[in-house]
C-alpha cells in the first residue's frame, strides 16, 4: 500500500511493448517519424491560419483550436512511448502518469467540445447563410471557444481531483497508457464516487455533443435536399460528411473505450488497441479531411512557399 504521502515518489510499470529486439530501432523510428508527420500537419495548418488575416473566419479558427487539441493528444502519448521503446523500460512516475491521464481527457474531452462547435458552426452557415455574420461574430465565437475550453476543463479536473485522496495498491499497470479507468484499477479503496462521477461525464460529453450534431445534421440535411443550388448541395454535403464521419470514429472509439473498462469479457488486446489509435489517427487525419481539403488554405500554403522559394 502507498499513501499519499509517498504517491510523488512511487514508479509505476505500463504494460510491456513485447518489442523483439530486432525491432526496436525500427519501431522508434517509425514513431519519431508518426510524431514528426502529426506536429507538421497540425502545426502547418495553425500557421497558415495565424498568418493570414484573410482566414481569420470562424470555421477556421474552430480548426486552429482542433490541430493544437490534437498535437495535445500526439504530444501526451507520443515520448513517453518514444522513451519506452529507446530504454525498454515501461516504468513511469506516479505525478507523471496522473498528468499523462489528465491529458489524454482533457484531449478526448475537447475533440467532443470543438467537434460541436464545428457542427454548429456549419449549421449557422448552411441554414442561416444571411444571418451568419450577425450570428458568429467575434465577440460570440471568443464566447464560444472559452465557453468550451473552460467547460472542458473543469469537468476534467473534477474527474482526476476525485483521484487524488487514494492510496495506490499496485504498481503494475495492464495498459499502454496512463488514464482515469486504468489508475482506478490500481487504488486500494472502493471507488464507487469516481464511477459514478465517470459515468456522468461519458454521458454529458457523449449526450450533449450527439444530440447537437444530431439537430444540426438533420437541419443541414433537410436544407441541402431542399436546396436548389446543385453547387452548394454538394460543397455542404461533402464539408459535414467528413466532419460526421470523424465525430462518429471519436464516439464509436472513446464509448466502446471506456465502457470496456467496465466489463471483463472484453480482450485487454483490443482495449488497448483501442486506447492507442484515438492519440494516433484522429492528429493524423483532422488536417488531411479538414485542412489540407480546404481550398483556401491549399492557397495560402502555395503561395507562402512559393515565396518563399522564390526569395532564395
Amino acid at each position: 500500500m502507498y499513501p499519499n504521502g509517498s504517491l510523488f515518489s512511487l514508479v509505476l510499470t505500463l504494460h510491456s511493448l513485447d518489442l523483439p529486439e530486432m525491432s526496436i530501432y525500427p519501431a522508434f523510428i517509425f514513431g519519431i517519424v508518426a510524431y514528426l508527420i502529426i506536429l507538421l500537419f497540425n502545426f502547418t495548418i495553425v500557421f497558415t491560419i495565424c498568418l493570414n488575416r484573410n482566414l481569420h473566419k470562424p470555421m477556421y479558427i474552430l480548426l486552429l483550436n482542433m490541430q493544437i487539441n490534437d498535437s495535445i493528444g500526439a504530444t501526451c502519448f507520443f515520448p513517453q512511448l518514444l522513451y519506452s521503446i529507446w530504454s525498454q523500460d515501461r516504468s513511469v512516475p506516479y505525478p507523471a502518469c496522473f498528468l499523462q491521464g489528465f491529458l489524454v481527457h482533457f484531449y478526448g474531452g475537447g475533440s467532443y467540445v470543438i467537434l460541436t462547435a464545428m457542427a454548429y458552426d456549419r449549421y449557422i452557415a448552411i441554414c442561416s447563410p444571411l444571418r451568419y455574420g450577425v450570428i458568429m461574430t467575434k465577440d460570440n465565437l471568443v464566447r464560444i471557444i472559452t465557453g468550451m475550453w473552460l467547460f472542458n476543463f473543469t469537468v476534467i479536473f473534477v474527474l482526476f481531483c476525485l483521484l487524488m485522496p487514494y492510496t495506490i495498491c499496485q504498481t503494475y499497470m495492464a495498459e499502454l497508457i496512463c488514464y482515469n479507468p486504468s489508475i482506478m484499477k490500481i487504488v486500494c479503496e472502493d471507488t464507487k464516487v469516481n464511477n459514478i462521477y465517470g459515468l456522468f461525464t461519458i454521458l454529458l460529453f457523449h449526450s450533449l455533443s450527439l444530440a447537437a450534431v444530431a439537430f444540426t445534421y438533420i437541419h443541414i440535411l433537410i436544407t441541402c435536399v431542399t436546396n436548389k443550388q446543385s453547387d452548394a448541395k454538394i460543397k455542404a454535403i461533402q464539408t459535414c460528411g467528413t466532419h460526421l464521419v470523424a465525430f462518429l470514429f471519436l464516439e464509436f472509439n472513446t464509448l466502446f473505450l471506456l465502457l470496456a473498462h467496465r466489463s471483463e469479457s472484453v480482450s485487454p488486446y483490443l482495449r488497448r488497441m483501442f486506447s492507442v489509435s484515438i492519440l494516433v489517427f484522429p492528429p493524423i487525419v483532422n488536417p488531411v479531411i479538414y485542412g489540407f481539403k480546404m481550398k483556401e488554405i491549399r492557397q495560402k500554403m502555395f503561395s507562402y512557399f512559393t515565396r518563399k522559394i522564390s526569395s532564395f
